[in-house]
């Protein structure tokens, strides 16, 4: 056995703390960046939209789901991205498909990072159009695609997709450079936001930004933020958004809510950060550039073994494994929250420095 074969356990309570298995664990796995999950105004919000506006939407936006809340999430969302647009999809895998076959067609081209999400290529598969991966942030190997996609004539678009935090590596993209790539060769950029909003700022504005609300927004869906008439065309083309039951109320009021606390209090991103690095320097690794932090391991058997030690510790530190990652680079996922404590974080990384 080589330690791939995947299943599910049962987490019984909200993180950091979680129950499995009957044992109260610390949870260092969970993607509730700012820890508002469990707050009131989020908890609030949601009950009170179930009680005005029922359980689910019923049906998808062109039909009668189109409740008041998915606007103004989307005003929202643009106006916190400085966007003009926005539009929501039911979760973030659904939103990458959708972007990318909405837009991108046969005779077409789409460049990934080598790193970028399963939905990314999904998308990009599904769209007909020619792709071909990019080596991780290396911006001369992007450079060459972008030549040889132009070279190749016609009147085909090209699209580059990246991600603004890569979520098992929690290094991010150079998109300054990525952009000014894309505009000198009349391509569209596209940044998976999924695991920098709330935490990471985003200095630089691209023309596709799509993100989730599952994780620091700490709820469900997906959002893409672009200019008015992209918006409008996906609101036509994207089959995910179009054949999809709409978001529910509750979703889209507990986005809002946290949304509104995120942008009130970014000292809840800046923790997270914080903790990420307070554990890279007690364990002796580089300064991370973001919350997420892999412990490499290589071996998935290795990896699976550190993560039952750590739980007997009391810790919740899962392995991933391939074909999640590259073959070799099986790991622990570290993801440091607003809502750890130092001494937790010092502990943890005393029992990783122990492995």
């Amino acid at each position: 056995m080589r330690g791939l074969r995947q299943t599910t356990r049962v987490m019984a309570s909200a993180a950091p703390l979680v129950t499995r298995d009957g044992r109260t664990l610390l949870s260092f796995s969970c993607n509730d960046y700012l820890g508002l999950a469990t707050h009131p105004a989020v908890l609030a919000a949601a009950t009170e939209a179930i009680a005005r506006y029922g359980a689910g939407a019923r049906a998808s936006r062109f039909v009668t789901g189109e409740h008041p809340l998915l606007g103004a999430l989307e005003a929202r969302l643009a106006h916190a991205k400085g966007m003009a647009a926005a539009t929501l999809f039911g979760t973030g895998y659904l939103a990458n498909l959708g972007v990318i076959t909405g837009l991108m067609g046969p005779g077409d081209t789409v460049l990934l990072d080598g790193l970028a999400h399963s939905c990314l290529f999904a998308g990009a598969r599904a769209s007909g159009a020619r792709f071909r991966r990019f080596r991780h942030n290396d911006l001369e190997d992007l450079a060459d695609g972008l030549r040889a996609a132009r070279a190749r004539g016609g009147a085909g678009h090209v699209l580059v997709a990246t991600e603004t935090v890569f979520s098992m590596d929690g290094d991010r993209a150079p998109l300054a450079a990525m952009r000014a790539l894309c505009d000198a060769h009349d391509a569209w950029l596209l940044a998976d936001d999924a695991h920098g909003l709330g935490v990471v700022a985003g200095a630089v504005t691209v023309p596709l930004a799509m993100g989730t609300l599952s994780k620091a927004l700490a709820s469900q869906g997906g959002y893409v933020c672009a200019a008015e008439p992209v918006v409008r065309l996906l609101r036509n083309r994207a089959a995910s958004q179009i054949y999809s039951t709409a978001l529910p109320p509750a979703s889209a009021a507990a986005a809002l809510a946290a949304l509104e606390i995120a942008l009130a209090e970014p000292e809840r991103g800046a923790r997270a950060l914080a903790n990420a690095r307070l554990f890279a320097d007690a364990v002796g690794l580089e300064p991370p550039q973001s919350q997420i932090v892999p412990v490499m391991l290589g071996d998935a058997r290795a990896a699976m073994a550190a993560a039952e030690r750590l739980a007997e510790e009391g810790f919740l530190a899962v392995a991933i494994r391939p074909p999640t990652v590259p073959e070799g680079t099986a790991r622990l996922r570290l993801a440091f929250t607003a809502a750890h404590a130092e001494a937790d974080v010092r502990r943890l990384a005393n029992c990783v420095r122990a492995l």
